[in-house]
């Protein structure tokens, strides 16, 4: 069960899309946000030389889904200006570390790897490190109080903008999810806070008509070279769920032309998602 928080951001040089710092007031957790260009500011804050995690969020120009690079240090930010000058893809980095610089190297290294594991369970971003992370040996009522921290960390990566360990499916009940139908597809999903959710298993169409439109074109084109659409039976099966910025973007990939999906995603007994969201 979720409950309600009260998180403290502080905009170190006021800007609210530059330079932020994030904690539950109440908790040992503290995040700093900054975008790469701030890099030489954010170097007099205290803070980016803790021990913790960090994570590097951005896009790649052929990738259907966000970036992130996931790693830990003894002191962050040195690790950071290694990545500054050897990874091309980030454009923001997120520091998790403790107000007072409690973490051991031992405890980076756990979350790194707890974090690594639970990014790639909830599928959200692809992630960019080459390989894996060995989790180190701790003792059992340190590895809680590190997975209380995770937590506390993924409320703040949330609420500055990277919901990276959130669950992609909300829906309580098959009232909460609608369906799209046309031929060779058949899928199924949900209106959540991050866009329109079409669930593993669906399936869409794989002739394109002459009204698609040329980005959804290209958006069905990433999803089958990042292996998230498969040819099974005929038809684009989706490997995994996918969260899409629109209901009509989703409609659209699934039927394989231009179409209205407020129109097009209907719930179990007809209704549209027009009807039940928009009026």
């Amino acid at each position: 069960m979720t409950r309600p928080q009260t998180i403290q951001i502080f905009l170190p040089d006021g800007s609210p899309t530059s330079i932020r710092e994030a904690e539950i007031t109440n908790r040992l957790v503290k995040a700093i946000l900054f975008p790469r260009n701030k890099i030489q500011e954010v170097a007099k804050r205290e803070i980016v030389n803790f021990t913790g995690v960090y994570f590097l969020f951005g896009s790649k120009e052929d990738g259907a889904k966000p970036s992130v690079y996931i790693g830990e240090g003894e002191d962050c930010f040195k690790r950071i200006q290694s990545h500054n000058r050897n990874k091309d893809f980030w454009t923001h980095c997120v520091i998790i570390t403790t107000k007072t610089d409690e973490y051991t190297k031992t405890d980076g290294k756990y979350l790194e790897h707890f974090c690594l594991i639970k990014a790639k369970e909830i599928g959200r971003y692809i992630t960019d490190n080459d390989t894996g992370s060995n989790k180190p040996s701790i003792p059992e009522s340190r590895e809680h109080d590190l997975l209380d921290n995770f937590e506390t960390a993924k409320i703040l990566l949330a609420t500055l903008g990277y919901p990276i360990f959130e669950e992609k499916r909300k829906a309580k009940s098959n009232k909460e999810i609608f369906y799209c139908k046309g031929k060779g597809a058949l899928a199924k999903g949900e209106l959540t806070d991050d866009g329109f959710l079409v669930y593993k298993g669906s399936t869409s169409s794989i002739e394109e008509t002459n009204s698609i439109t040329k980005w959804i074109g290209v958006l069905r084109k990433r999803l089958v070279d990042d292996a998230l659409l498969k040819v099974e039976n005929n038809v684009f099966v989706f490997q995994q769920d996918y969260i899409f910025n629109s209901p009509s973007a989703a409609a659209a990939t699934i039927l394989a032309r231009n179409t209205n999906g407020w129109t097009k995603w209907k719930d179990i007994d007809g209704r549209t998602l027009d009807e039940l969201k928009r009026k």
